[in-house]
């Protein structure tokens, strides 16, 4: 059993909760708006790990830098007015977070996300006050890959970074836990693109269900 690891904590789009139907649903209002066909939901999906810029991108791969912007605040404010529609925790996640308190084992959240949306969306569905801590993308002035994040969420939790088991579903969530000293899970079911390789990633492990954390924790999957 990996008995050192005293918590776990979670990359919040892709990872913990599945928000790619209500940001998949806003990118296409927008686009709508501008006058533009509706994406395939398979091909917006793999680009919500990548935030709010990487979406508008997507969406709008034509647009001057000022425009992009300006449609990201908007993206933005439809969303803020969408958050739960869709959203809801991965199939598998509500068993492994009342597992890890069965455990007496700690989590907590690491996001990009930025805290506006980020908190109103945990306080709605119920997971706000479960958490240990969460560290969102503009609580620090330095977002993953950077691992000061992940530090500072262990030192929330009052635990060192070893002591973390971070999960995540992109490169900068491996990056930024290797260079937080933090061993790390990529969970494949989350939103991955076509070109992206989590093997070249080099994580601890890979899993395609959340329970595969526990079995990891275990000492059950390499």
């Amino acid at each position: 059993m990996n008995t050192s690891i005293r918590a776990v904590l979670f990359d919040l789009d892709g990872t913990l909760l599945d928000t790619a139907p209500d940001l998949v649903r806003v990118l296409n209002q927008l686009r709508i708006e501008q006058g533009r066909e509706p994406l395939p939901y398979p091909t917006a999906r793999a680009q919500v790990s990548h935030g709010s810029t990487g979406l508008i991108r997507l969406g709008f791969p034509d647009a001057g830098s000022d425009q992009q912007e300006r449609l990201r605040r908007r993206l933005l404010d439809l969303y803020s007015q969408r958050l739960v529609e869709g959203t809801q925790l991965f199939d598998g996640c509500r068993q492994v977070l009342d597992a890890l308190v069965t455990r007496r084992l700690g989590w907590g959240i690491v996001t990009n996300k930025p805290a506006f949306l980020t908190d109103p969306l945990l306080a709605r569905l119920g997971l706000a006050e479960e958490a240990g801590c969460v560290v969102c993308g503009d609580t620090l002035p330095q977002r993953k890959p950077h691992p000061a994040p992940l530090l500072l969420a262990a030192s929330q939790l009052s635990l060192p970074a070893a002591n973390c088991l971070y999960v995540g579903d992109a490169e900068r969530d491996v990056q930024a836990a290797r260079a937080a000293g933090m061993p790390v899970l990529v969970a494949r079911y989350g939103y991955l693109g076509p070109d992206d390789d989590p093997h070249l990633w080099a994580p601890d492990a890979m899993i395609d269900r959340p329970p595969q954390i526990l079995d990891w924790l275990d000492g059950a999957l390499a």
